[in-house]
């Protein structure tokens, strides 16, 4: 054979930023460069014994000459055998085909060899016939033997045997000025005392004329939220404070944030929790701005766009700006009493785990790890901020993403084909580089077939709390919340010590049916293959050890869901 060991592939330029995995050779994994690589950005995939390179576009190159040299070199024995034996299946698949039941012959293999899915920024909460997948739809009636394939069972033994709970390097305050110098010249370091949420007043400088939303992002890339902000602009006139000739404007940020995670009951929360007078969200409810919007991204695969400034952001929160302001200027002390009670969310599910656009714009990484994160930009600025997460058995939560997100040739055969695939894909990462690399890898995460990263709840909680007090977490299990939405309800309002309803006021809120549940056609397909659920389990135990470790509390093993 001319060819390398290992088949290598070179990744596609605007991937140049990402991650590099090195090819490895040999039985014993030890790293070596493959001399078809040349040190170029390459990432080896290994099927079935070999290794090949799925985080790039395949490649397929025929070699005519090389297959008929090969088939001429038999003797003439071996051909006659050969073509006899060929005979002899062709009668047999026919004979099956006659008989009606040629559906058993159509065995079809457990991995994809064609272009991979870029979708690694699935717009949590939006529409997901965006994102169209044309994978082979294989035959339910023959998948057996990829169940039962040990080799994924060693896969996953491989991945756990590398799991290690590492502590994240903090970064430095200044360090994150300077890569958000416009962000930190807007917010204030100080809010208003007598405002439950973080406001301030910031000058006005607009004419009366002037449409104050002309230039917002979000209404300028989404039709869908003209009519938001159309009634934003007949609210903005009336609740500028005018003192010395000027004009001021009331800004804020969420007191509290529902940061994650999709898939696990967070728009259900979010509907019943809006139905408190006490509590005003955004205008938008997934604005996802800390994670996408303020680096331009809507999806990856379509590139980037103009970065969302810090002021489009405050602008979704100016409705419930409006009413805190009121209570400020109002004369009576009731008056200010009942708004100065206000306290605005925000219900971004990706807050929690997303960073993939962190490749794009940080350069000073450590082995393959992101030096900031989220949830660094926001403590800088909100230090006391409540986190509420939402969770749910990531199996089933990986289950109910695939069939949200897939638009065509859903079934649990196809939900196993691109399970199997997803953990051969995150094993070759973690072969090299840390788990938190793997994670937040944006290149792994654009070629898994299924989000299998965003159910390691234990890594994103982890570095969520180097940077914010555990007391300063509510996190619920969307089972328990199932089961008792009233006390569920109840533990949110202590958590965000808001007042009490009537009962007709929590008979709404408690009594509605369940927001954002399964699709009726979903529901036809049934549960996923008892054998990929126990893939999963496998593969997702230790991370819910470690969750309930961190946690205290067994519920979130997951063994009764």
């Amino acid at each position: 054979m001319r060819h390398c060991i290992n088949c290598c592939i070179q990744l596609l330029p605007d991937e140049a930023h990402t991650q590099q995995v090195s090819c490895r050779g040999g039985p014993h994994r030890s790293r070596q460069e493959c001399p078809m690589c040349k040190g170029e950005n390459k990432i080896v995939f290994r099927v079935d014994g070999k290794q090949m390179n799925l985080l790039a576009v395949l490649e397929v190159r025929a070699e005519g000459n090389e297959s008929w040299s090969g088939f001429l070199r038999f003797k003439k024995g071996k051909r006659c055998s050969l073509v006899f034996g060929l005979i002899i299946m062709t009668l047999v698949m026919a004979s099956y085909i006659l008989s009606g039941v040629h559906q058993e012959l159509l065995i079809s293999s457990p991995f994809h060899y064609g272009a991979l899915p870029s979708n690694p920024s699935l717009m949590d909460g939006e529409n997901p016939s965006d994102t169209k997948e044309h994978h082979h739809q294989p035959s339910v009636n023959n998948i057996s033997y990829v169940k039962d394939d040990p080799g994924i069972k060693l896969i996953i033994n491989s991945i756990t045997a590398r799991i290690e709970f590492t502590t994240r390097q903090l970064p430095d305050v200044e360090d994150l000025k300077k890569q958000e110098l416009h962000m930190f010249s807007v917010i204030p370091h100080k809010f208003l005392p007598n405002s439950k949420s973080p406001c301030w007043y910031e000058e006005f400088t607009g004419r009366n004329t002037t449409d104050p939303y002309l230039t917002n992002s979000y209404v300028l890339y989404s039709k869908r939220f003209r009519s938001t902000f159309d009634a934003l602009r007949k609210a903005f006139w009336g609740h500028l404070s005018h003192a010395h000739g000027k004009h001021f404007r009331l800004r804020c940020l969420p007191h509290f944030y529902i940061i994650g995670q999709p898939k696990c009951g967070t728009t259900d929360l979010y509907d019943r929790l809006r139905l408190h007078p006490e509590v005003k969200f955004s205008a938008i409810k997934e604005p996802h701005w800390w994670t996408r919007k303020r680096f331009g991204i809507v999806r990856l695969r379509d590139g980037l766009r103009d970065r969302y400034p810090v002021e489009d952001y405050l602008d979704l929160f100016d409705l419930a700006a409006h009413q805190i302001h009121q209570g400020l200027q109002a004369s009576s002390a009731k008056e200010q009493s009942k708004m100065n009670r206000i306290i605005i969310g925000e219900a971004s599910a990706s807050t929690m785990w997303d960073n993939n656009a962190w490749t794009f714009f940080y350069d000073n990484s450590t082995d393959g790890e992101p030096p900031f994160l989220t949830q660094d930009f926001i403590h800088a600025f909100q230090p006391d901020a409540k986190l509420i997460v939402m969770l749910r058995d990531p199996v089933e939560r990986l289950y109910s993403d695939y069939l949200y997100f897939a638009s065509s040739n859903k079934s649990a055969d196809d939900f196993h084909e691109k399970v199997t695939e997803a953990l051969q894909l995150f094993e070759t990462c973690v072969l090299g580089y840390s788990l938190r690399a793997c994670v937040y890898n944006n290149t792994l995460n654009n070629a898994m077939p299924v989000r299998l990263q965003v159910g390691l709840y234990a890594v994103y909680l982890l570095d969520w709390l180097t940077v914010f007090n555990k007391e300063q977490f509510l996190i619920l299990r969307l089972e328990d919340h199932a089961s008792n939405v009233k006390y569920t309800m109840h533990r949110v309002f202590q958590f965000l010590s808001l007042g009490p309803l009537s009962e007709k006021q929590e008979a709404l809120m408690t009594k509605s049916p369940a927001s954002n549940a399964r699709r009726p056609e979903d529901r036809n397909l049934g549960p996923m293959w008892p054998v990929t659920q126990r893939l999963l389990r496998d593969f997702y135990g230790p991370f819910n050890a470690r969750l309930a470790q961190v946690l205290a509390d067994e519920a979130f093993l997951w063994k009764k869901t």
